[in-house]
């Protein structure tokens, strides 16, 4: 598409109408409307079949009235790769008429520089020209920016939120050109909402790729370390260590916070009475804690795996060989600690419902006393209303017979609950007796 085409287009669109607006007729509107719908077919053809970087060139090259028509006319397919070929100005104009949309994403490319990672947003076409980075971070990056930057670089990135249909056999592989593909989950603790997030990775030549659809605090602390302490990376290879080493960290935080949470728990499980509203609350924090102990375990079991394929690929020098060891180490020690919560978390689980069982049992056996001190008073006020009471009792006034009865079945109630209650305790003594023996 020329430049010459589109203006003589946009200037006959704007004669017609003109005339046809002018000109007096039966059913103008009509008229009208048809009009428009013809010029405005032919513009969205045009655009249609227009590569994008020469959709940039005109958009930049027309007054600015005709760019936020032809921007309105494109389709919103379309506009993701147009945006990366106009400049910040354009977008800065368009954005005031509400014809573009600003997107999420976030592209931002890493140098290394004097020992630390300088950032440079990637915005357009030409922010990736002249620069030599060592990681490129894409955070929900639309299909058309993955596809322009990996073919500045001469690659095809993958969408992270692919990764997830993928087989674990599938994560870690080398593709024929010599792409190192690598498909982790990281941990995002969001108290209530803890969840693993895929992130993609793309070794190509000594360029660390990194697609990702949510912002993780590993990333910013990584960003943050790089930036601040000389040395802290030195190629490639050796962000994407750090970055799962500051995974592991991050996951012994939540660990750690794990077990805090249990030991509050456990203090409220084993103190003497907990009513069933109580139990169930426990029952939920244990529940949540277990998920995210679980979750825990199968993200450093995924970083484990990376580690290990990286050091069978050896693509590692012998100091990230080292530094990837100790990173297995630290997982080793976590594995341990989560085996340990899973205990922990049993046990917990396991005495929480022996209280609940506790209290039921102790409403039951409440249940059963009351049977069993009134079974002879019920007896004895059914023998009471028979007839052979009242021909038994008929020469004694009813108030003298009646109010003896009734005091006959009050003491009869009372001997059997203090016969149950001695009961009780003669057993609960000879328990201490023979604990009493076993100890000594």
């Amino acid at each position: 598409m020329s430049l010459a085409h589109i203006t003589t287009l946009l200037n006959k669109h704007k004669l017609v109408e003109g005339l046809v607006h002018s000109q007096p007729m039966a059913r103008q509107a009509l008229v009208e409307a048809i009009v428009h719908r013809k010029h405005l077919n032919e513009v969205l053809q045009l655009l249609e079949s227009t590569p994008a970087a020469d959709i940039g060139v005109v958009l930049e090259s027309v007054r600015f009235d005709d760019a936020a028509f032809l921007w309105q006319q494109l389709p919103d397919e379309r506009r993701g790769e147009v945006l990366w070929e106009i400049s910040e100005e354009l977008k800065d104009h368009l954005s005031l008429v509400r014809a573009v949309e600003v997107a999420e994403s976030q592209i931002n490319a890493f140098e290394l520089i004097d020992g630390r990672l300088r950032q440079r947003a990637i915005t357009c076409r030409a922010d990736l020209e002249g620069i030599r980075p060592i990681w490129i971070d894409l955070f929900h990056a639309s299909d058309a920016e993955r596809a322009y930057v990996g073919a500045h670089f001469g690659l095809v990135l993958p969408d992270s939120g692919d990764t997830t249909d993928l087989e674990v056999s599938s994560r870690f592989h080398v593709e024929e050109a010599g792409e190192i593909h690598l498909h982790s989950n990281f941990l995002l603790d969001r108290e209530g909402n803890s969840r693993s997030v895929p992130v993609a990775f793309v070794l190509h030549g000594d360029i660390l790729f990194s697609v990702r659809n949510e912002e993780l605090p590993v990333f910013r602390l990584q960003r943050r370390r790089a930036r601040m302490q000389q040395g802290y990376v030195s190629d490639c290879k050796d962000v994407l260590l750090d970055l799962y080493g500051a995974d592991v960290e991050y996951s012994a935080d939540a660990l750690e916070g794990v077990y805090n949470t249990l030991g509050k728990v456990g203090r409220q499980v084993l103190s003497e009475t907990i009513s069933d509203e109580e139990a169930a609350g426990i029952l939920a924090d244990i529940a949540e804690e277990e998920d995210l102990n679980g979750r825990i375990r199968s993200n450093i079991l995924d970083t484990q795996r990376a580690l290990s394929f990286m050091m069978r690929c050896k693509m590692l020098s012998p100091a990230e060989i080292e530094d990837a060891k100790q990173i297995l180490r630290d997982i080793e020690s976590l594995n341990s600690h989560t085996a340990f919560l899973f205990d922990k978390i049993n046990f917990l689980m396991d005495a929480t419902i022996g209280f609940i069982n506790i209290n039921q049992n102790r409403r039951v056996s409440q249940l059963t006393v009351f049977g069993v001190v009134f079974m002879p008073i019920n007896i004895l006020a059914g023998i009471g209303g028979m007839s052979e009471f009242s021909m038994m009792t008929a020469g004694i006034p009813w108030p003298i017979s009646f109010g003896a009865f009734v005091v006959g079945m009050g003491l009869i109630g009372w001997g059997t609950y203090v016969a149950l209650r001695y009961t009780e305790v003669r057993r609960a003594r000879q328990a201490l007796k023979s604990k009493a023996a076993a100890i000594s």
